[in-house]
């Protein structure tokens, strides 16, 4: 019906209930997984199968154009579909399946609709709550798939215990080797540049899990809550857009340690959506945003919420990731973006000397902005390092 590598294979044999498969680069394995959805909607009559990610745009660059593509290429395979819809991102088969591609906002979207097959694809995009949610409401398998340039909760929750409640786990690891497509000139400038960059060659030439060099925040670990003898020093708010989320999150402080708790990380959210999830989430304390946007700022303080700008000197950024290394940060389990945000957030590259420089890259740190503005207002100045209510 269609070419397909090992990857296919090992997967589409697989009898564990969990399938979680690290790759590198070109490793095939997503496009492996979708190969095995479509059989398993064929010869599975009537199954729903759920592909999800970090969100719609990624899924239509990732996993959706792979669907597209093993489709458009097998003319048997058209044979046994009866339909793709657009809108909904559905595509039918006469044997009675579906394959739907949805993004989940939160824990409680994920608690909507169960399954017989799911695919978390990229897995990084994706916090553990909700995945936790959709793998209890999956009735036969499901298939995860990442690069692993950083442990995360596929590691903490599923690799190692190699068991989740009663379903049995498997880790397939891949690589672009047992990609057969891959033409001899692909295969050797993987092999070229992972001589070059051990490290990068170790997660995407080998598919092993890694991390990644030059990052900025190292003084950090993960736990369960905040201690109830934590004091609130206040809120940070990074404003997003229509694809940026918005990321507020709160800030305490115990034994001259802080501790963060992400609350928000949405795209898409206007100024009234902001001031109705902070009132439902009984947001309290002083929330500091950014001076970019005092027009927000103006229309979130009119409705009651103690909201100020922080003050953006020359040095700002530099300031606030000083103001933030010298704490140690824990960060709660369920503060999944912030977390991702961490694990990549890194200083630029010098150009002639491949090593790290003065400034962060400027990507993927909205969170941390949020608690770069907090540091700024709320553990400097003249009392830098030194905690005080204001």
């Amino acid at each position: 019906m269609f070419l397909c590598t090992d990857v296919y294979h090992a997967n589409f044999n697989s009898t564990a209930d969990i399938v979680v498969d690290q790759g590198g680069t070109y490793s095939s394995k997503t496009y492996s997984i979708m190969q095995v959805l479509f059989s398993l909607a064929i010869s599975k009559p009537n199954s729903i199968l759920t592909v999800t990610g970090e969100d719609i745009p990624n899924l239509k660059r990732g996993s959706l154009r792979d669907a597209q593509s093993i489709l458009q290429g097998s003319p048997e395979l058209q044979t046994t579909t009866s339909g793709y819809n657009g809108t909904e991102r559905i595509f039918k088969f006469h044997s009675g399946s579906i394959i739907e591609f949805v993004s989940y906002m939160n824990e409680q979207d994920a608690r909507n609709g169960k399954r017989d097959y799911l695919f978390i694809n990229e897995a990084q995009g994706l916090s553990w709550p909700i995945a936790e949610q959709l793998i209890n409401r999956t009735k036969t398998r499901t298939f995860i798939d990442y690069n692993p340039s950083f442990a995360f909760w596929p590691h903490e929750r599923l690799i190692q215990p190699g068991i989740f409640g009663n379903k049995k786990v498997q880790l397939i690891i891949s690589d672009h080797r047992h990609n057969t497509f891959l033409t001899q000139e692909q295969h050797d400038h993987i092999e070229k540049r992972a001589v070059e960059d051990p490290e990068w060659g170790k997660v995407y030439a080998r598919g092993k899990t890694g991390k990644i060099e030059g990052l900025i925040y190292r003084n950090w670990d993960i736990v369960d809550a905040i201690p109830e003898q934590a004091k609130l020093v206040g809120n940070g708010l990074d404003f997003g857009y229509t694809n940026d989320p918005t990321a507020l999150l709160q800030v305490y402080m115990m034994d001259n340690e802080l501790w963060s708790d992400l609350l928000i990380y949405e795209p898409g959210l206007t100024n009234p959506d902001i001031v109705r999830r902070m009132r439902e989430l009984k947001v309290t304390g002083e929330t500091i945003a950014d001076s970019a946007e005092p027009k927000s700022i103006k229309e979130i303080s009119n409705e009651g919420i103690r909201i100020s700008a922080v003050e953006k000197g020359k040095d700002s950024i530099a300031n606030g990731i000083d103001i933030l290394k010298r704490y140690k940060m824990h960060i709660t389990r369920r503060s999944y973006a912030l977390i991702k945000e961490l694990n990549s957030y890194k200083w630029k590259e010098d150009k002639l000397t491949g090593k790290p420089g003065p400034e962060p890259v400027d990507f993927n740190n909205h969170a941390l902005d949020a608690l770069r503005y907090l540091a700024l207002m709320k553990l400097g100045k003249s009392n830098a390092g030194i905690y005080a209510i204001r």
